[in-house]
């Protein structure tokens, strides 16, 4: 066996978290967070170790150290603040410290009164080399604890136990037998949309003042005033590119089309253009840039639609045939999901020989759309193209444009779900809408907070878009809207609906059995009456309100559940750093009947006295509760209210009853 490059490293680091597929992959933080980072760090033996943690952003060549503490059971911690967006790299460095194993000796043979002058020459010669590695006044200082420990000195021990000496040692470190760590790890850094986020889906073209008329940009620009009402941050546009003629789709799907029926916008190309061309219906690339410029002053931010897939109309059918596959008849291969064929799609082919100069094309509309002004792509069935292309895509973007989101809408396999995310998708569409009960919550929710996939999944929760329509809001009425709006917005620190339709309560599926809209959306221009007096919109902005209030549901780390009594309601608190900010949210998940149960609170948690009254004020109704210890009964009627937001108030230092609560 090959000897190591220097059998005198006898520190061992393994166990690093966050470290994702052994590094393969980076870890997600936005900027401000704080990178915890652990390891297993041990040696044989008894010795007292030392360890750094080292970081630094990608471009820069120095490294910056963070001192780390032992946590207990050789496990370890060490924290750095990322403060930019783009990349950092982190690794860490542990050695055996022998001025600290020095010093406890030392402290133990004091104590058990044996003799010592033979360990403080030791220590005198450990406090001269680090004198030599010294600067400044630093170097003097070390020089005369060193000398002290060499003399008679009735200091002497003063001088080894005192803090001046344990600070200067820790400062000039003996490393040269460190174990370094075997790799340098990377946290991608993102702004705070990426963690931190609100989504509107909204048609343009169904946006016109006059019933049956195609809306345009500026009749989407009157509707932004709504939008921004209701406390959302990001409008999230379908896509907005000409729709081929070529077996153009009709209403609800219907396989020809009639003379009026305006086609599916994921039907993308025409004569008109392509990918980096706008509908003529819509407006012109001008119209577009003033509905973005609008939306930034309405505290909104535009995001598009993304979806790399083709008309038969489409420029690139002609102007690049190679990037599609053809069938043996000499066809192009339209996309098929048997026994569904959808003959107005062309997949584009990824194992084309001109590969290249596809995922060329395909980054460059990404470019084009950057310089309109978008920095927010919510990308169409990402898992339906290879991995590969993905990250090639995203890191070419953020190299130059780090502020760049990328939303992957993937309802496919978990691991391939998580993979697009490791990739770099900033954040992820989730099984959420058909997860209903309170195991399937619990259980999802877990995974998504508790395990490893928090490192890189950032979700997004949506209890209803174009494309689904759940059976629980189809059979749940109002009820049911409420309360998946409640945990989409509460359980998640970014959520989405599709509006009006949501707001509104559109839940007349297609068929029996069917997630499709009967009169869809996708297929045909809709007048939505937004004036509905049985709108959700101002649930929905008090609901928003508390998001934008309450730090603590604006990242998804705080999350525990709690038990409760009762399989249909379900109970858990969202808290921020520090415990600063506190909710706790209750919910009915039966949306036809009254729901009661005993809540188990642990208190403690939470800096509260068991034994004295606490306040709770429901943000949804604004209702103040007065409860007592850890176990309060609760009792939700879906056709009132079928949710409790509760901001935990703690009481202040005085015996007044609630006005001093804080």
């Amino acid at each position: 066996m090959k000897l190591p490059e220097d059998g005198r490293r006898r520190v061992v680091i393994e166990g690093v978290k966050p470290e994702i597929d052994c590094g393969r992959f980076p870890a997600k933080r936005t900027v401000g967070d704080r990178v915890a980072v652990e390891a297993d760090i041990f040696a044989d033996g008894h010795d007292q170790l030392s360890a750094v943690l080292l970081h630094r952003r990608e471009d820069e060549p120095q490294w910056s150290e963070s001192p780390m503490q032992p946590l207990g059971n050789d496990r370890w911690q060490g924290a750095f603040t990322v403060s930019e967006l783009g990349r950092y790299r982190y690794t860490l460095k542990a050695w055996v410290d022998r001025f600290t194993t020095w010093r406890d000796g030392v402290v133990k043979k004091l104590e058990a009164g044996q003799d010592l002058e033979v360990d403080l020459l030791v220590g005198a010669a450990l406090v001269a080399e680090a004198s030599a590695r010294a600067v400044g006044i630093d170097r003097k200082i070390l020089e005369t604890h060193a000398r002290t420990l060499r003399s008679d000195d009735a200091d002497r021990m003063e001088c080894t136990l005192g803090d001046e000496l344990a600070t200067l040692m820790a400062s000039y470190p003996d490393r040269r037998l460190a174990t370094s760590y075997e790799r340098e790890l990377v946290v991608v850094v993102d702004r705070e949309r990426a963690r931190f986020s609100t989504w509107y889906e909204l048609f343009p073209r169904s946006c016109a003042d006059v019933p049956g008329r195609h809306g345009t940009f500026r009749d989407c620009q009157r509707r932004l005033p709504y939008v921004a009402s209701m406390g959302f941050d990001v409008l999230y546009l379908p896509p907005i590119h000409p729709i081929g003629l070529a077996h153009r789709k009709g209403a609800n799907n219907a396989m020809v089309a009639g003379p009026n029926d305006p086609g599916s916008v994921w039907a993308i190309g025409a004569e008109e253009g392509g990918h980096t061309d706008v509908h003529p219906e819509l407006g012109t690339l001008a119209d577009f840039r003033a509905l973005v410029a609008a939306a930034a002053e309405h505290g909104l931010e535009v995001a598009m639609d993304l979806a790399f897939q083709c008309t038969p109309d489409h420029p690139w059918v002609k102007g690049h045939v190679d990037w599609f596959r053809r069938r043996p008849d000499g066809s192009i291969q339209y996309a098929e999901n048997p026994p569904k064929k959808y003959q107005d799609i062309y997949p584009l082919d990824f194992e084309t020989e001109h590969w290249a100069e596809l995922w060329d094309g395909l980054t460059n509309v990404v470019r084009v759309w950057i310089d309109q002004g978008i920095r927010i792509f919510r990308v169409d069935n990402p898992h339906t193209k290879p991995f590969a292309f993905w990250e090639h895509l995203i890191s070419t973007i953020k190299r130059t444009h780090p502020d760049v989101i990328f939303l992957a809408e993937a309802f496919t396999r978990p691991k391939v779900m998580y993979r697009l995310a490791k990739l770099g998708f900033s954040q992820s569409y989730t099984y959420f809408t058909w997860r209903n009960t309170k195991r399937e919550l619990t259980e999802y929710l877990t995974e998504l907070t508790r395990t490893e996939v928090r490192e890189y999944f950032r979700p997004s929760f949506w209890p209803n878009t174009p494309d689904i329509l759940n059976e629980y809001l189809q059979l749940g009425g109002r009820p049911a809207f409420v309360t998946r709006l409640v945990l989409a917005a509460t359980l998640a620190a970014s959520y989405g609906i599709y509006g009006p339709a949501f707001e509104l309560c559109v839940r007349e599926p297609f068929a029996p059995g069917s997630e499709e809209y009967l009169h869809s959306e996708k297929y045909e221009i809709k007048r939505w009456d937004l004036d509905r007096p049985d709108s959700l919109r101002d649930l929905i902005t008090c609901v928003n309100r508390i998001r934008k209030e309450n730090p603590a549901l604006q990242s998804d780390a705080g999350l525990r559940f709690h038990d409760i009594d009762n399989d249909h309601l379900i109970a858990y608190t969202k808290e921020s750093a520090h415990g600063a900010n506190v909710l706790l949210v209750v919910v009915n998940l039966d949306p036809h009947h009254a729901q009661s149960g005993w809540l188990d609170f642990p208190v403690q948690n939470f800096g509260l006295d068991p034994h004295q009254p606490y306040q709770l004020h429901d943000l949804l109704t604004n209702a103040h509760y007065r409860w007592h210890g850890p176990r309060n009964y609760i009792g939700l009627d879906p056709h009132a209210v079928p949710a409790h937001v509760f901001r935990l108030r703690r009481r202040a230092h005085s015996e007044r009853d609630f006005d001093y609560f804080t």
